[in-house]
């Protein structure tokens, strides 16, 4: 297959360079255009009051573009102007750190690949529960796996298929299991520091809380050690709300009075 591989943790990661060569390996013509730099929980934000740049990247068999932009900037502009021919997939990965839950608004690696899924395009969005990684080959080789088992055609356009992998060796992975997203939020809190010059600062951390996470969704079968996987489609819409709103609106609200 013709690839696109992206990321938000930049072209130079460990997990971008892990499934670029598990691609190539397999056989898939891959072209890399990814950030320069670090782009993570940036979400779907794309840069328009500054130009785009772009730089090559060579080094031990592997070549990409580098862009100073976003991830959803990289596939942007991947697809209009840096590709001769659209790709049959997009991929974005591998991140550091899991997407599952309400980190899939956050995540510019999800983020990625929906715009490949805005496109047309099928679309892989891989991730491993671990933020500081050194070695993803194993996860790498079996998101190849994954790529050639998929039947693509078959999966319904616009939607991105959100793959996670458990922290630790794959040897010691539970079963891949197909599975909901958490509904479950984030619990958040600022670390309040003082610079070198007396001045304080603020650092967000936070945890989505064990008794919030309902059994059988991503955070709790990712936590259990499985690899999970999760078709997300984004229509925001409240179904259930929009056929109630007549009922709940009041008063004349007619344009002009």
């Amino acid at each position: 297959m013709k690839i696109l591989l992206t990321n938000d943790d930049g072209i130079q990661a460990v997990g971008i360079r892990a499934l670029h060569r598990a691609l190539q390996e397999a056989g898939h013509e891959v072209s890399v255009v990814a950030p320069i730099t670090e782009q993570s929980a940036v979400g779907h934000a794309v840069t328009l009051a500054s130009p785009l740049r772009v730089k090559e990247f060579r080094e031990n068999g592997f070549f990409g573009l580098g862009v100073s932009g976003t991830p959803a900037d990289c596939v942007k502009l991947a697809l209009t102007a840096l590709m001769p021919a659209p790709p049959e997939l997009v991929v974005s990965g591998i991140n550091h750190g899991a997407n599952v839950g309400v980190d899939i608004l956050y995540s510019g690696t999800v983020s990625a690949a929906t715009e490949g899924a805005l496109a047309g395009l099928p679309a892989l969005a891989v991730s491993v529960d671990d933020f500081s990684p050194r070695e993803l080959s194993e996860q790498g080789a079996y998101a190849a796996r994954f790529v050639a088992s998929m039947s693509w055609d078959q999966v319904p356009r616009g939607s991105v298929l959100n793959l996670n992998f458990p922290r630790g060796p794959m040897a010691a992975a539970k079963p891949l299991r197909a599975c909901p997203q958490t509904q479950a939020t984030y619990k958040d809190w600022f670390d309040e520091r003082t610079d070198p010059r007396g001045r304080p600062y603020y650092w967000l951390d936070g945890i989505i809380p064990g008794k919030s996470v309902i059994p059988g969704t991503d955070r709790d079968l990712l936590t259990q050690g499985h690899v999970t996987l999760t078709p997300l489609r984004f229509d925001f819409t409240d179904t259930h709300t929009l056929s109630r709103l007549p009922g709940l609106l009041g008063g004349n609200l007619s344009p002009g009075e």
